[in-house]
């Protein structure tokens, strides 16, 4: 399946837990029977999910900082979980290059959201790259 794939699944199940909140673990079981992942595709979505969960507050607090005029509440869902997955493996995951996982996170949101929505998460995920404050 490979890892863009991975992500992108990832990304649904994080949308669809922020919609749906109670069960998570049931929910995010009965996706992974139905998708054909292999071991170590699995185990990657295992690893983002926790790893995003572990560490939301703090990922969160990035995407706020990065937000100039608006609340973490205006951002849609699939916007959010896109930022939750990049931030998450750029500040956390050494195995993936910030490069890769700042390209991956602009082709999900084209095909999710749209050009314009792309331009928005470029430029928060931009501010990661570039700020060394944001790095703290």
């Amino acid at each position: 399946m490979g890892r863009r794939a991975s992500r992108e699944i990832v990304m649904k199940l994080l949308y669809q837990l922020e919609l749906q909140k109670e069960d998570r673990q049931e929910q995010i079981d009965l996706v992974l029977e139905q998708e054909n992942l292999r071991s170590n595709d699995k185990k990657y979505v295992e690893d983002i999910l926790e790893g995003v969960y572990n560490n939301l507050e703090y990922i969160d607090s990035l995407i706020k900082k990065g937000l100039k005029g608006w609340t973490l509440d205006r951002i849609s869902k699939v916007e959010l979980a896109i930022l939750r997955i990049a931030l998450y493996e750029m500040k956390y995951r050494e195995d993936i290059p910030i490069k890769v996982s700042f390209n991956e996170a602009i082709e999900l949101t084209k095909k999710y959201s749209g050009q314009d929505k792309a331009a928005f998460v470029n430029g928060l995920l931009g501010k990661y790259i570039v700020d060394d404050e944001y790095k703290e």
